[in-house]
């Protein structure tokens, strides 16, 4: 008989046998992930498949490696919705674009971006503000499944009205349908919104990025790590920051105090940063 996800547990030996073991079979690193968050997840993963246990987990990903990749969607909650938290999009559109949207290029990272609410949600409010055809955006994620909704720009007309409403207090004299053609079951993001956008999978944790952009993105994602993996993701996001860049994490998210030095706040209501040239130039001199 399957366990209800209350009466489930998992010991920290458990937990830490699993990502020791994850990352040697399969080459993907959650052992410096925060452990209650990983640990509802697997608790999640193992009701929902009816597995039992652990052992009933591990057991089916021998049998079956490619399954990992499709675990992850359920290990990790994808935090996204069109417009969520929609004054963050309004001080974006009339505070941060203002300031960069004077250059020639925008160059725009959603990392994490799941599948694909906010990569869209950025491309209506640049398409407002007649920016939308001199940007760039990378858009990358972890799992294949997430990117591959976020590519088709796909939805259930079950989140339309939320949409719509989010829309809505973003923008009040906006109309939302212009970004979308309707179907019966379905709304589709337009092409136009799609044509600036390039999709690529990525792991936050083992990955490089060798790019520089104007505004990154990492918002719902870091909620997963710990403070040791959040310091070496961040090292990440500064380098591939450029100097005038904008840094923009979730409401959730709590940074680090090591990571004070490498970004400045910029807007606390909406957890909008800047990149620090003083922690540049202090590396520099070392």
């Amino acid at each position: 008989m399957t366990q209800k996800p209350e009466r489930l547990q998992i010991t920290d030996e458990e937990l830490n046998a699993f990502t020791t073991a994850v990352k040697t079979r399969f080459g993907l690193d959650f052992t410096s992930y925060e452990q209650k968050s990983l640990k509802r997840g697997l608790i999640r993963l193992i009701s929902k498949k009816n597995l039992n246990s652990m052992l009933g987990l591990w057991g089916q990903m021998l049998k079956d490696k490619t399954l990992i990749i499709s675990y992850i969607d359920e290990l990790l909650v994808n935090l996204t919705e069109f417009f969520r938290n929609y004054d963050l999009w309004q001080k974006v559109k009339v505070d941060v674009l203002k300031e960069i949207g004077y250059q020639n290029e925008l160059t725009i990272w959603h990392a994490g971006c799941s599948t694909g609410e906010e990569i869209y949600t950025m491309a209506m409010v640049l398409k407002e503000r007649f920016m939308l055809h001199k940007s760039k955006v990378l858009a990358t994620d972890l799992s294949a499944k997430a990117l591959a909704q976020a590519i088709e720009g796909r939805y259930n007309n079950i989140i339309w009205d939320k949409c719509a409403k989010s829309y809505a207090l973003y923008n009040p004299e906006g109309n939302v349908d212009r970004f979308f053609s309707r179907e019966e079951h379905n709304f589709n993001v337009v092409n136009q919104l799609k044509k600036h956008i390039r999709f690529q999978r990525h792991n936050l944790v083992q990955d490089e990025m060798d790019e520089q952009f104007k505004i990154i993105f990492c918002r719902n994602v870091m909620l997963y790590f710990d403070s040791v993996l959040k310091m070496k993701v961040l090292k990440v996001f500064y380098n591939a920051l450029a100097d005038d860049g904008f840094f923009i994490i979730g409401y959730y998210d709590m940074l680090p105090y090591e990571s004070k030095e490498m970004f400045t706040l910029h807007c606390s209501k909406t957890r909008i940063y800047r990149k620090n040239l003083n922690y540049k130039n202090n590396l520099s001199k070392e």
